[in-house]
C-alpha cells in the first residue's frame, strides 16, 4: 500500500508556485521601477518614470522562461523534470541578479531613458529614486530559484502517465497473431469424406437424376449441374 503524498510534494502545488512566482516577476516589469528627476534647465518636463522592462530587460526574459518551464513541468517525464528544475534555478538567479543590479546602481538602469530625454545619460543634477518593485522582483527571483530545487526534490515521488503504454507491455496479444497453443487444422485422411460446409451443401453426385423434380428449386439445381431440366417435364 503506497503512502499518501504530502501536500508540499503534490505536482499541482509545485507547478502553481513556479508559475505564480514567474508571473509576479514579470508583472513588476510592467510598472515603474525608477523615478527620475532631470535638471530643470535641460528639459521642459523634468520627471521620468522608467519601467522595469526598460531598466532591466533581462528580468522580463527570465520571468517568461520561468513561466514556460513551470508549465512544462506538468507534462515532463522524470528526466525532463530535472532539466526544468535547472531552468527554473537559472531563471530565478537571473531575475534576482538583474534586479539587484538596478537596486545597487539605479542611475545605470535609468541611463537609457535619460539619454532619450536629454541626449546624454550623465547629466549633472539628475536624481534617480528606485521604487519598491525592484525589491519585489528580487524576492520573486529568489523564490523561482528555490522552486527549481523544490521541484527536483518533490518530483521524485510523482508517477509517470502510462496512458499510452504499448499493447505488448500491457500483456495483450495483437489481434493478428494466432493464439498460443492453437492447433493447425489437420488434413483429411485419404478415403475420408470431407466435412466442410461447401462439401456438405453440395448435392451428392450419385443422386438419382431420373427422379421428377419436386419444385423449381430442384430444377435450378439440376440446371446448375449442367443437366437439362426439360427432360424431366
Amino acid at each position: 500500500m503506497s503512502t499518501p503524498m504530502k501536500r508540499w510534494q503534490r505536482k499541482g502545488t509545485v507547478i502553481m508556485a513556479a508559475v505564480l512566482f514567474g508571473i509576479a516577476a514579470f508583472a513588476t516589469t510592467t510598472r515603474t521601477w525608477l523615478n527620475v528627476q532631470l535638471p530643470r534647465t535641460a528639459v521642459q518636463t523634468p520627471d521620468l518614470a522608467v519601467s522595469g522592462s526598460d531598466a532591466a530587460t533581462a528580468v522580463t526574459a527570465f520571468a517568461v522562461v520561468a513561466i514556460t518551464a513551470g508549465l512544462a513541468a506538468s507534462i515532463a517525464g522524470p528526466v525532463a523534470r530535472w532539466i526544468v528544475s535547472v531552468i527554473l534555478l537559472v531563471s530565478g538567479i537571473g531575475v534576482a541578479a538583474a534586479s539587484y543590479t538596478v537596486i545597487s546602481d539605479p542611475e545605470q538602469g535609468a541611463a537609457g531613458a535619460i539619454g532619450q530625454a536629454i541626449g546624454v545619460s550623465g547629466a549633472t543634477g539628475t536624481v534617480v529614486t528606485p521604487t519598491a518593485l525592484p525589491w519585489v522582483a528580487l524576492v520573486s527571483g529568489v523564490l523561482i530559484a528555490l522552486t527549481g530545487i523544490w521541484l527536483a526534490i518533490a518530483s521524485r515521488g510523482w508517477k509517470s502517465s502510462r496512458r499510452y503504454a504499448p499493447a505488448a507491455a500491457a500483456g495483450k496479444t495483437p489481434p493478428s497473431a494466432p493464439a498460443a497453443g492453437a492447433a493447425a487444422p489437420e488434413a483429411a485422411a485419404p478415403g475420408t469424406a470431407s466435412t466442410s460446409p461447401s462439401a456438405a451443401g453440395t448435392p451428392a453426385a450419385d443422386e438419382d437424376d431420373g427422379a421428377e423434380p419436386i419444385d423449381d428449386i430442384d430444377s435450378w439445381d439440376r440446371l446448375t449441374r449442367g443437366d437439362d431440366p426439360t427432360n424431366y417435364r
